[in-house]
């Protein structure tokens, strides 16, 4: 990092709220992270927090005094809460709980770090880290939609591992540089965007649809065209929500992430972002489901069949926007991946789901853009069809980005 960077932040303020989490950990190196960037870092610590880290050692790492107690009453002779909560530039609350998540949506104030929210005045920022069950359930994500509505910034969480041995999926806290990134993106003097003010929706990814607590249906999509796009919207000034299936890509810096595994999940998800003034569904939403996932691995028998996996439809999520009977958005742009017929598919997709535009890419695997680094797309709307050259895909999505703005500057 230069001089240049940490001198644009030297001296801005961020108030830490460290919640109950094996991911505590990880809060330490965000400090240390924070600090190399010219950041001053005050901690609070939940009582559930120093389960797993001490204040002592965040104490060593801010250099400042760790706060814990509510009734403290050495700090609030004079309101402390009060003063934490304005001596600020930004809160960070990492790890944030289900439990931390849920308070805040319901303005509860029963401790320091609770309370200091309710009474802040300033950015709120926060790094979900819970059980992948814990994220998914709908009370998780209602309470998210809450925060979101309230001006709260979310950042991942991210797919991998859990704590729990054996484990795995959507929950882990995002990396120490990825919180960094949206600390300074919040933070960072925002210049006037040709999408200012405007709110635009992306989905990116694929979905997961289990069979069984070990497998599930699913494709190659990376996501990273999805992810392009959300930065390079957000680039442009817009206030940007991207939907996510599972993928292992950063949060763009200054786009509201919301992690999802299934098709129902991320049509709950976009239904709650609405309304918005552009969608860019690039998420390749599996087809189908099983009609009832096994609560248990299911077992070879011996007979040399496979078991029966009985489908049904998912909902068509695409299609839902472009037919919405009030929330549509003001241009709405689908994705279609096809391997044959590539303009008589995208066509006929623009007819069937209500879209505006069509990107169609050939994923056909010579191409190597399933997954790739690089897109081959045509825009195909009413007018006609538009070919652009073999690009990287943060290419296409710059170049998709600025039509999507040409567009309501001509509205």
């Amino acid at each position: 990092m230069s001089a240049e960077q940490a001198a644009a932040f030297t001296g801005r303020r961020v108030l830490l709220i460290v919640g109950g989490g094996i991911a505590a950990y990880k809060s330490l190196d965000l400090v240390r992270r924070l600090k190399e960037r010219g950041f001053t870092v005050r901690a609070i610590m939940t009582e559930a927090a120093k389960a797993f880290a001490t204040p002592l050692a965040f104490g060593a790492l801010t250099g400042e005094r760790v706060f814990d107690d509510l009734f403290d009453l050495t700090a609030e002779h004079d309101i402390g809460h009060i003063r934490l909560a304005r001596e600020t530039d930004i809160v960070v609350v990492a790890p944030a709980t289900a439990d931390l998540l849920a308070k805040m949506a319901h303005g509860l104030a029963g401790d320091l770090a609770t309370a200091c929210l309710l009474a802040t005045d300033k950015p709120v920022l926060v790094a979900p880290a819970m059980n992948p069950s814990m994220w998914s359930h709908p009370a998780t994500q209602r309470n998210l939609a809450v925060l979101a509505a309230d001006g709260v910034r979310v950042v991942g969480p991210n797919s991998g591992a859990m704590a729990e041995r054996g484990e795995s999926g959507v929950g882990r806290m995002s990396e120490p540089l990825e919180i960094v990134a949206a600390v300074e993106s919040v933070l960072a003097p925002q210049r006037a965007g040709r999408l200012a003010g405007r709110k635009v929706l992306v989905t990116a990814g694929p979905t997961h649809e289990p069979i069984d607590p070990v497998r599930y249906i699913a494709n190659r999509s990376s996501g990273r065209q999805g992810f392009a796009i959300a930065a390079a919207a957000a680039e442009e000034g817009a206030d940007v929500v991207l939907v996510s299936g599972p993928v292992s890509l950063a949060d763009p810096p200054g786009v509201n992430v919301v992690r999802v595994e299934t098709a129902r999940e991320m049509m709950a998800a976009v239904e709650s972002a609405l309304p918005v003034d552009a969608a860019v569904m690039t998420a390749a939403v599996a087809d189908w489901r099983t009609e009832a996932d096994s609560g248990h691995k299911i077992k070879k028998d011996g007979s040399g069949r496979p078991p029966a996996l009985v489908l049904v439809e998912n909902p068509d999520i695409l299609a839902t926007l472009g037919h919405h009977p009030s929330a549509r958005p003001k241009l709405l742009v689908g994705f279609a991946a096809e391997t044959d017929d590539l303009i008589a598919n995208a066509r006929a997709k623009l007819d069937r789901k209500g879209c505006d535009w069509i990107v169609a890419n050939d994923v056909n695997p010579e191409t190597g853009n399933m997954g790739g680094a690089f897109n081959t797309v045509r825009i195909v709307s009413r007018a006609g069809i538009e070919e652009w050259p073999r690009l990287a895909k943060e290419d296409v999505a710059r170049r998709l980005v600025g039509r999507i703005a040409d567009h309501f500057a001509g509205a």
